[in-house]
């Protein structure tokens, strides 16, 4: 089954990295983003920017082909609209509570729940997706993640966003679950550091222990998002030296 490509470029960047920076200078972190070579953007919460970051984004020469945004069992009308005039083509909820994992009948429910948002994305001309952090990964359900329970019984057209640094938190082999759940997944979050739970352990891409090269072999045609959590450096220099390092290795 073949699915259309979030990717216009390969490569962008999750903006909850810097979102202390967007807060005090919205138009200047994201000139300095553009400045580090990158063209495309993952905002978050971007409804609470409004206009603005739209404005911001195309002043500084940036486009948004994802957001993360929550809007599963929300009033999600607002949310595709917004996104739509803003032309973010993906909408990616982040994160469902994780007392709604519990069984193969609840992941049931959140992928029904999450095709029918699809339904009602699609008449603004947007799509949506899901992002995991490691709970949908740790719970194991009749000898399956529920993450792949989850993908099973996606419509056709949902995609998933997975973040390959939680999935290793959550004791999986990050390479291997991409390859398991094949064309589904159409972005990445590539992060790096020791796979703990400590978000501050996180550091820039290829100067910690993750498996990014092969990360990205497993799943080539993907938007390839980096992202930190948060880190005990500085995380602006963390997503520049991430850029860097992924310009060095050919994997821009």
């Amino acid at each position: 089954m073949t699915r259309a490509s979030v990717t216009v470029a390969p490569l962008s960047v999750q903006l909850y990295t810097v979102r202390e920076m967007l807060d005090a200078d919205l138009a200047g972190t994201l000139h300095r983003i553009a400045a580090l070579g990158f063209t495309q953007v993952e905002p978050f919460a971007f409804t609470t920017y409004g206009e603005a970051l739209g404005h911001a984004m195309a002043d500084a020469g940036l486009t948004a082909p994802t957001t993360h945004q929550r809007f599963i069992g929300e009033d999600a009308e607002p949310v595709f609209a917004a996104a739509a005039a803003m032309g973010i083509g993906t909408v990616i909820d982040p994160r469902v509570d994780r007392g709604r994992w519990g069984s193969v009948a609840d992941v049931e429910q959140v992928a029904a729940d999450l095709n029918a948002a699809a339904a009602l994305a699609a008449r603004h001309g947007v799509r949506v997706g899901y992002h995991n952090h490691a709970q949908e990964l740790e719970i194991v359900l009749d000898g399956r993640t529920a993450l792949e329970v989850f993908a099973e019984n996606l419509a056709d057209g949902v995609m998933l966003e997975v973040d390959t640094y939680w999935a290793a938190v959550a004791g999986q082999d990050p390479v291997a679950l991409l390859r398991r759940l094949g064309d589904r997944v159409e972005a990445v979050h590539l992060k790096d550091g020791p796979a703990t739970t400590d978000v501050k352990d996180q550091v820039a891409v290829g100067h910690g222990g993750m498996p990014i090269r092969e990360i990205i072999d497993a799943a080539p045609h993907t938007l390839r998002v980096i992202e930190l959590d948060d880190s005990r450096d500085d995380r602006f220099q963390a997503v520049a030296d991430s850029y860097a390092w992924l310009a060095a290795e050919g994997l821009v």
